[in-house]
């Protein structure tokens, strides 16, 4: 932690260090191993959703058209911190520059952001299907479903540019190492040797307007469906009704369990390897969990998916046996 310095002894710094969660030189390649195959997986298990969602007409709905949204914001979220973290491994070096350091705070709050919203329109989209299941067409017509993600790529883009923005605006000594593996903005505030009052006033002020809000709009909208699973008359009735919301449910849970659990986590011990390691949870684990979620406990999903794998193999076979044959 630098203190405030003297006007001499403070410059434009070129670069910042992140530290990771190790220096260990052991322990480097279990990290990049198990680091790299959680981004495969979160990659390619999203990216199966969005090609699954797009090639079946019978998933071209509001639930399926926000679900592809989310794995593509996601795999961006996950691409935003975790390849630059392998580069750096491989390499043996910790170091990032100030411009790349900016662009990937930029970006992972604009990613974190359109993750929350996206959960939460996800929640609405839910309420709207079982509570009012005969208006459900009508009220989430594709002009709504397409100004929902709109407003909340607009909303997300513009915190992001008022954080960055403040955060252009601090000094930092000659030599600051992140005690992370990616430039997060509380990380950045904690270290600047300028006054960061106003930062910190706007990080939470945000965070409870921009985060707090999705969160309320989810819980009010789950307790609605809840009271309408309640008032069904039949165990069937009700297992069917709340089988189409457990998915969403239990991705909502995840995310918004292990981002708070990071922070408090880090405001008890106060140390800044034990919220990276945390931080992995909502980061890297969260978006690789998604599509196995939302693909197991999915009837739609799995049909379509083995229909795909199905005509793979059958088109594999007919290239091995025209192989054999010629």
């Amino acid at each position: 932690q630098c203190n405030l310095m003297e006007p001499g002894n403070i410059t434009r710094i070129s670069k910042f260090l992140l530290l990771g969660f190790s220096e260990r030189p052991e322990l480097q390649p279990l990290i990049f191993g198990l680091f790299l195959s959680m981004y495969l997986i979160t990659v390619f298990g999203n990216l199966l959703i969005i090609l699954v969602v797009s090639s079946d007409s019978r998933l071209h709905t509001p639930m399926y058209f926000f679900l592809a949204n989310l794995s593509f914001v996601d795999i961006c979220f996950t691409s935003t911190t975790v390849p630059k973290m392998l580069v750096n491994i491989q390499t043996q070096s910790n170091v990032i520059t100030y411009e790349d350091c900016i662009a990937q705070m930029n970006f992972f709050i604009i990613f974190s952001g359109l993750d929350i919203y996206l959960l939460a329109v996800m929640a609405y989209d839910r309420f709207v299907a079982i509570c009012h299941p005969l208006h459900y067409m009508v009220i989430m017509n594709p002009w709504l479903c397409g100004l929902l993600v709109l407003v909340s790529w607009i909303t997300s883009v513009l915190h992001s540019l008022l954080q960055t923005s403040m955060v252009l605006g601090l000094s930092f000594c000659t030599e600051v190492e992140i005690p992370h593996f990616f430039c997060e903005l509380n990380q950045m505030i904690q270290l600047a040797c300028s006054d960061t009052f106003l930062n910190n006033v706007v990080m939470y002020l945000a965070a409870m307007l921009l985060a707090g809000g999705p969160l309320a709009g989810i819980l009010y909208s789950y307790s609605k469906i809840v009271s309408t699973i309640i008032g069904i008359s039949s165990a069937q009735g009700k297992y069917k009704v709340f089988s189409t919301c457990v998915s969403h449910l239990l991705v909502v849970s995840l995310f918004f369990c292990t981002s708070l659990g990071v922070y408090l986590s880090s405001a008890a011990t106060q140390s800044s390897h034990s919220s990276a390691t945390a931080s992995v949870m909502y980061t890297v684990v969260t978006p690789m969990l998604n599509p196995f979620i939302y693909s197991l406990r999915n009837r739609d999903l799995k049909v379509v998916l083995k229909r795909i794998i199905g005509i793979s193999l059958m088109k594999l076979e007919g290239k091995l046996q025209n192989k054999c044959l010629n």
